[in-house]
């Protein structure tokens, strides 16, 4: 089967899926593709995916190529790091087989994987991850120590305007089911107004539900312009050493920032944020923090999401999952009562309104007019 489409490139999927339109062929360089990424590109509606490196290597049982091939996705995979400089952004490419060609002409060649394929994958890198627990607990105690200031004594967190004491913080994160927990939390979020924190793309997760962000952290490399431009307070993690990937985005769009100098992941220090400056309560939507998860995120460890978590205690709820725990639904038998009891309702008003017995004896009357009755 021939598949036509204008080719799409990018090595960072999630800046890809922000110009992906229906038709497009994505071309990404992305091993091991999570969960969270496969969403998004089902989210564009994309229907043929060719990745220059391996959606699965073996090294654990990521999800991400699962959920596309399950959803009708050609995943074309492991087609080689030359496809970026043989194929152009716009050019139109055609998909035969596992072949990726330019007017006729081939210009790379992958495997075309089926759910088989990547089951089989999955079941393998399931036998191995008992290696990558030993690696990853091994990694996450090297840096308890060193990260230890978390848990340990003052945090120094940055002066913010948004007034937080006594109130309930949202943190939402890009991560499993977010989007789906998030919606469930809306009505939540109507009643107890708590102070809205984005973390990078979580603000637009935020904005997509009618949500304003009062707080966006992170490293401002996956948020959209239009969220940084909402008026929320914006704080750039910068990492220990002084480096600071979002400095130079936010001086381009002419917005300032407090930047943060601090160990650990964006989502870390936006649950210290609440909870250092008063929260009463921390929900956390999106949150890493299983090993798979962390894994998806492409963390070797995990010390700096412990020890905050261990810092923020009881105060901190996780609502992942939360869209899963209960539906509302309506019962065949709740609709009965719901007409019997509208029935009954009109009945009342008939009886104890003249114009409205007038109104009904008329009807009848030209009823049996009609009808010769």
């Amino acid at each position: 089967m021939r598949f036509t489409g204008r080719a799409r490139l990018d090595r960072r999927t999630k800046d890809l899926v922000k110009r992906l339109e229906r038709g497009d062929i994505a071309v990404i360089d992305h091993v091991d593709m999570d969960r969270v990424s496969a969403e998004e590109l089902l989210d564009t509606g994309v229907e043929v995916v060719v990745n220059a490196a391996r959606s699965i290597s073996g090294s654990y049982p990521n999800e991400g190529p699962l959920l596309l091939v399950r959803a009708g996705v050609v995943l074309l995979d492991d087609v080689g790091q030359d496809v970026f400089e043989r194929v152009g952004e716009g050019d139109e490419i055609d998909i035969v087989g596992g072949d990726v060609l330019i007017a006729g002409e081939m210009v790379a060649s992958g495997r075309r994987l089926s759910v088989v394929d990547i089951e089989s994958a999955m079941t393998d890198a399931a036998t191995r991850i008992d290696e990558r627990l030993d690696a990853f607990v091994a990694n996450t105690m090297e840096f308890i120590d060193k990260e230890r200031g978390l848990l340990m004594g003052p945090v120094s967190v940055p002066v913010v305007r948004t007034h937080f004491d006594g109130r309930h913080a949202l943190v939402v994160v890009r991560g499993h089911d977010y989007k789906d927990d998030l919606r469930t939390l809306v009505p939540y979020v109507r009643e107890m107004k708590p102070v809205l924190i984005g973390v990078d793309g979580g603000a637009d997760a935020l904005l997509e539900r009618g949500l304003k962000p009062d707080v966006i952290v992170g490293d401002m490399d996956s948020v959209s312009d239009k969220a940084l431009r909402s008026g929320a307070e914006l704080i750039v993690h910068a990492y220990p050493d002084g480096r600071c990937p979002g400095r130079a985005r936010l001086k381009d769009l002419g917005l300032e920032g407090v930047e943060w100098r601090a160990p650990g992941t964006s989502e870390d220090l936006a649950l210290l944020l609440a909870s250092e400056r008063g929260a009463d309560l921390v929900v956390a939507v999106g949150a890493h923090w299983n090993l798979i998860e962390q894994l998806d995120k492409g963390r070797k460890g995990m010390a700096s999401t412990f020890l905050v978590r261990l810092r923020v205690g009881p105060r901190l709820v996780d609502a992942k999952g939360v869209s899963r725990l209960y539906r509302a639904t309506v019962r065949p038998g709740q609709l009965v009562v719901l007409v019997l009891a509208g029935l009954l309702a009109l009945v009342v008003v008939i009886g104890i309104s003249p114009g409205a017995r007038a109104f009904i004896s008329l009807i009848v009357l030209r009823l049996r007019l009609l009808f010769g009755i």
